[in-house]
C-alpha cells in the first residue's frame, strides 16, 4: 500500500476531529513521534496518539489548512498553514506509512520563531489537560 492509500485515512481522521480511538486505528504499535520542541523522537503508540490528539486540538482550529501534498512512495509531506491566538503558524507534516498505510513515523516542523514558541505554549497545556482527563 502506498502512502496514498494510508494519507486517505489521516484525512477521514482529521476531518473528524483527530479522535484518540482513530488515531489509534492508523498508527502503528512500534510508531515514532518527532515533536518541533520535544528533542527526543517520542516512541510507542500511546504516546504518538496523545501528541497527534493535542495536536489536532490546538492546532486544527477553523484556520487550519493543508495547502500542499507532496506523495513519494511510503512517504508523504503536507504543508500546513493556521493561526494560534493571532500567530500566523506554517509547518509541516512529514509521514512514513507501512506496507499496511499505518503511520510508522510521523514529525512536524514549525516556523517561525514566534510560531514554535507559540505551539509549545498551547501543546504542552493541551498535554497537560489530557493527563488530568
Amino acid at each position: 500500500m502506498s502512502a496514498a492509500e494510508g494519507l486517505k485515512k489521516w484525512h477521514v481522521v482529521i476531518d473528524a476531529g483527530s479522535d484518540p480511538a482513530a488515531l489509534a486505528a492508523i498508527i502503528r504499535d512500534d510508531a515514532v513521534f518527532h515533536s518541533p520542541v520535544v528533542h527526543t523522537p517520542q516512541v510507542g503508540k500511546p504516546i504518538v496518539v496523545a501528541y497527534l490528539s493535542a495536536a489536532g486540538q490546538t492546532l486544527g482550529n477553523d484556520s487550519f489548512t493543508y495547502v500542499r501534498e507532496l506523495v513519494d512512495g511510503e512517504n508523504a509531506m503536507l504543508e500546513f498553514t493556521t493561526e494560534m491566538e493571532g500567530i500566523q503558524v506554517n509547518g509541516i507534516d512529514l509521514i512514513r506509512f507501512d506496507e499496511d498505510g499505518m503511520i510508522a513515523d510521523f514529525k512536524v516542523m514549525v516556523r517561525p520563531l514566534k510560531a514554535v514558541n507559540k505551539v509549545w505554549e498551547m501543546m504542552a497545556a493541551q498535554l497537560e489537560r489530557q493527563k488530568a482527563g
